[in-house]
């Protein structure tokens, strides 16, 4: 008898059974359910909060701040028209029916109202000559994205020089002057900086 060739004998396959454990789609809603209702309570108290703080969010939104918001703005507009005819004292402190600054920033803290009085209060202030509440309304003005940050900004410089705090001065001139499209303020407050270099030179020399 020939000897089979190894290559072309035949060959036995043994199949070998898979066992799948994946659990069914059935089972798994099943899973799902007991571990709801084992936990229900817990989920509930979790929804309730948090619709609760979206609530509450909305309403003060739509019911507080945004009325707030609109009073400020009428509120802020008197004192704007003072301020704009130089009547400082009436600007600052209102005239006995209108707000001034000061009230605005007290009765509607929070508001772009409120934040934009702090500027004018510290110019209002400046004018005055008093440069240390000048100073901290100045300071107390959040200018990003408003189109007086680097007037605000030049302004405090002042309050500072005023106060022979030359470096404090110095920098805020120079943030004053961080605006190149600027042709009008930009070389003013560069040239109040290198005056401020110029005061401080002086002052170490003992001039």
């Amino acid at each position: 008898m020939a000897k089979q060739d190894l290559y072309t004998a035949s060959r036995k396959v043994t199949a070998e059974a898979v066992i799948d454990n994946e659990p069914s789609a059935e089972e798994k809603l099943k899973g799902v359910e007991k571990w709801y209702h084992n936990n229900n309570k817990l989920i509930n108290n979790i929804l309730i909060g948090v619709l609760a703080v979206v609530a509450g969010i909305f309403a003060y939104t739509r019911f507080y701040k945004a009325p707030k918001i609109q009073k400020s703005n009428d509120a802020i507009f008197r004192a704007q028209t003072y301020f704009g005819i130089d009547s400082i004292n009436w600007a600052l402190n209102g005239d006995g029916s209108s707000l001034g600054f000061l009230k605005i920033i007290d009765k509607y803290s929070g508001t772009p109202a409120a934040n934009l009085s702090h500027y004018y209060a510290g110019v209002c202030y400046l004018k005055m000559g008093d440069f240390a509440k000048a100073e901290k309304h100045l300071k107390e003005f959040d200018g990003k994205g408003t189109m007086v940050s680097y007037v605000a900004k030049g302004a405090l410089g002042d309050a500072y020089m005023e106060q022979n705090k030359t470096d404090d001065a110095i920098k805020a001139y120079l943030d004053a002057s961080a605006d190149d499209n600027n042709v009008l303020l930009t070389p003013v407050y560069l040239e109040k900086s290198r005056n401020g270099l110029r005061n401080k030179k002086q002052q170490g020399r003992g001039y």
